[in-house]
């Protein structure tokens, strides 16, 4: 691999920046996408391949070449270290999403609750959040009940470019959330993006039930699925 391409993919994996590095079989000439100038055909090929997550072979005329996707990790970050993220915690990671746990109540967020896999923040929801920046390969979960721990996660998600952004809470506690989040100074496209109530509808009634619901709808969301929700 060239050094100019080299140095170009490595600082895109440094911006999570979602990119595809297309090798022509069998010389071995290799391009980024986006960044370098391909036919149209080729380059929609690359960005199916970044959407699917999945490296493919394509043909274009006479030219066979290699696509393989460079996606930043999947993150899934869970505000609210409560029963429910202590069921979504372990079935998350075998998706490959790496976990973040926000919740500045000292006594929920521990490794002895979440696990050894996760990373835990004890920072206020709207400073782990703008620390963490969501990203477009970024889920994110408020499951608290409580809008002074819910609200600011979300009012920082919903402007970010999270792929999902889901709520625990009854259809009347949404109601009342839409309105402080208005109030807040949200619009009504960015609060029509939380999934609330949050999960598909299963007919879950316990946390692992839920947990299983939610990550249903994550993903869902990620792969273009119904968006069909349950009661939380």
């Amino acid at each position: 691999m060239k050094s100019d391409l080299l140095d170009r993919l490595m600082a895109a994996r440094a911006a999570k920046v979602p990119l595809a590095l297309l090798t022509r079989l069998p010389d071995g000439a290799q391009l980024l996408v986006p960044g370098d100038a391909v036919p149209e055909a080729l380059a929609a090929e690359a960005r199916a391949a970044i959407d699917a997550d999945a490296a493919r072979n394509v043909t274009i005329g006479n030219e066979t070449w290699f696509i393989a996707p460079e996606n930043p990790p999947l993150r899934l970050i869970i505000v609210g270290a409560v029963h429910i993220a202590q069921a979504l915690v372990p079935m998350a990671l075998p998706l490959g999403f790496a976990v973040n746990v926000v919740d500045p109540r000292r006594a929920f967020a521990t490794e002895e609750r979440m696990g050894d896999r996760v990373t835990i923040s004890g920072d206020w929801p709207d400073e782990a959040m703008a620390a963490l920046k969501p990203d477009a390969r970024t889920a994110v979960v408020t499951l608290t009940h409580d809008p002074k721990l819910d609200d600011p996660a979300l009012e920082v998600a919903l402007r970010s470019p999270a792929f999902y952004v889901g709520s625990l809470g009854s259809r009347k506690t949404h109601a009342k959330r839409v309105a402080r989040l208005t109030e807040a100074g949200l619009t009504e496209a960015e609060i029509a993006r939380i999934a609330a109530p949050v999960g598909l509808d299963i007919g879950a009634v316990t946390a692992p039930e839920i947990a299983v619901s939610i990550l249903a709808q994550i993903v869902s969301a990620r792969r273009g699925g119904p968006k069909k929700r349950a009661e939380g």
